[in-house]
């Protein structure tokens, strides 16, 4: 395969991964893989499959394509090329939680001699490391890298970068417990998204409004971290960014959790799990979800005595009697008794219904 077959074959599976065709856009980049002569369009499609990997969460998948693309770009023998699979190099030790080993490719990328790519990719490596300070507690260097980051963005007009600089901020300002600034930053993501992300990936959206669910859950608003993270979670799902539906998952439960109401909270948890297992094809665990979710039902009767169809799984009009039983109005209606078909207590007043 030549160097013109390679680039089309690169650009059909990028408009395969857009628009949420992830394994056939897999399927064509690795058959590039296989059959293209064209270094510098391996090197490409390397690139393309570790960002796939890093959005599905398979980060050993992620990190041997990174690996591979270093000895691409040693044989190129490129300096910007080597400069971009180093950083791929450390985000992917980054996911796996590797971060000194992270922080040490970071310092390799920055001792580099000067580059074009130098001025593009400084700002991301500058990121990479203030995670990596952050997942170690090294709060002080961690914003030092954060701040660094921002200046690269704001020098180069990078409103990208910036989108992404502020949401690890928003997680910064979370474990030094600055709520307040753990809300503004992710805020300020968001507005970023809403002026210029039209053109971008709706994972910086998504990415956003979960750190803004983080936040708000934590100052106590819970009505608008709940809106946050099911916003968060649709994009996640639509996407299959299982990384981040993980994290709302989580994040799901904090809520529930800071609203006392723990069945329901399971209940959401099983119910959207299903959901991501159903999506995945991986039926022994849907299956284990499904009979949870049912049993989460039975638990917490969230279920219409009359008709035997579960409440809260769509909308619909509901009526709670005197006794604290929860019946669809229609079925109350439809009925006609004047006790409640649970316990059977005349509960029901005239016009009660």
């Amino acid at each position: 395969m030549g160097q013109d077959q390679t680039k089309q074959q690169i650009a059909k599976g990028l408009q395969l991964y857009q628009s949420n065709q992830t394994e056939k856009a897999l399927q064509v980049w690795t058959k590039v893989l296989e059959k293209s002569s064209d270094l510098v369009g391996r090197f490409r499609v390397l690139g393309c499959l570790v960002t796939a990997h890093s959005e599905m969460g398979r980060y050993k998948e992620m990190l041997k394509f990174a690996v591979v693309q270093i000895d691409t770009a040693r044989e190129l023998e490129d300096a910007d090329f080597l400069l971009e699979s180093y950083l791929n190099l450390a985000r992917s030790n980054e996911k796996l939680c590797e971060f000194h080993k992270t922080i040490s490719y970071c310092k390799t990328c920055l001792g580099l001699p000067g580059t074009r790519a130098a001025t593009q990719l400084g700002g991301q490596v500058s990121l990479s490391m203030g995670n990596a300070f952050l997942g170690l507690s090294l709060f002080q260097k961690a914003l030092e890298s954060f701040e660094k980051a921002l200046r690269y963005a704001h020098n180069n007009d990078d409103t990208m970068l910036e989108c992404r600089v502020c949401c690890s901020l928003g997680s910064f300002y979370v474990q030094v417990k600055d709520y307040e600034k753990a809300l503004f930053f992710p805020c300020k993501a968001a507005e970023l998204v809403n002026d210029y992300g039209k053109g971008w990936s709706l994972k910086y959206r998504a990415m956003s409004q979960y750190h803004m669910a983080v936040a708000y859950r934590l100052l106590g608003h819970l009505g608008s971290a709940m809106e946050c993270c099911e916003e968060s979670m649709k994009i996640a799902l639509q996407h299959g960014d299982r990384p981040l539906q993980a994290l709302c998952l989580l994040c799901f439960a904090d809520i529930h959790r800071s609203r006392g109401d723990l069945e329901l909270g399971q209940l959401k948890l099983h119910c959207l799990s299903e959901s991501i297992y159903r999506s995945r094809g991986l039926q022994r665990e849907l299956r284990a979800h499904v009979v949870r979710f049912h049993e989460c039902v039975e638990e917490t009767e969230l279920y219409c005595g009359l008709c035997g169809e579960s409440i809260g799984e769509k909308n619909s009009r509901l009526q709670a009697l005197p006794c604290s039983h929860i019946f669809h109005l229609r079925c109350l209606q439809n009925n006609g008794t004047r006790s409640c078909p649970n316990c059977h207590r005349s509960s029901m007043k005239p016009g009660f219904v």
